[in-house]
């Protein structure tokens, strides 16, 4: 009986042995474990610190811009009324236009700022919205390619088509139409 307890005694010594070297290797494993995860979350702390400080930066650029990018429209210029219309599906500058334009040339030279135009052109809806987007560019180029030829720097002068997209008067009448044959000069500082 004596020879049978301690034969468990020893049993149960060598199995909380076994139990505490395993214990010993699972918890070894588990800081190594925590260790890894925790130079992973240190790195995403510092990625996450360098991301949030570059959008900070790019948002006060966004704001400094914006703020520069206020009040500094000085006029428009705009080619629709009676005398100065674009005739349907065409990019030509009639006689009054292109007495306008060198009005318009002659005041800038006068006024002699460091201005920047952006020439915008319109078109009716008439026709599809492609067709109406490289007409409206047709225009807008028309009447750059005239300032250019009028002494105005090319550098400072930018087109873009409106196509259909932004009319004054509702297309339904021919005389709404007429209206919405159009190019803006922007004068920008």
């Amino acid at each position: 009986m004596i020879a049978s307890t301690k034969t468990m005694m020893v049993a149960a010594a060598l199995v909380m042995g076994g139990l505490s070297v395993s214990g010993c290797a699972t918890k070894k494993f588990v800081n190594q474990q925590v260790g890894q995860v925790e130079t992973r979350v240190s790195a995403h702390d510092t990625q996450i610190g360098e991301l949030d400080k570059t959008s900070k930066d790019a948002l006060d650029r966004a704001i400094a811009a914006g703020k520069l990018a206020e009040g500094k429209f000085q006029y428009a210029l705009v080619l629709s009324d009676d005398s100065v219309k674009f005739p349907v599906n065409a990019a030509n500058l009639s006689p009054e236009a292109e007495q306008r334009l060198s009005e318009f040339t002659e005041k800038l030279k006068a006024d002699n700022k460091n201005v920047y135009l952006e020439i915008q052109g319109h078109t009716d809806n008439s026709g599809s919205k492609e067709y109406n987007d490289e007409l409206g560019e047709k225009r807008a180029e028309t009447v750059r390619k005239f300032l250019s030829q009028h002494g105005v720097a090319l550098n400072r002068m930018a087109t873009i088509s409106y196509g259909q997209d932004a009319p004054v008067a509702p297309n339904e009448t021919r005389e709404g139409r007429a209206q919405n044959r159009r190019v803006v000069v922007m004068v920008l500082s």
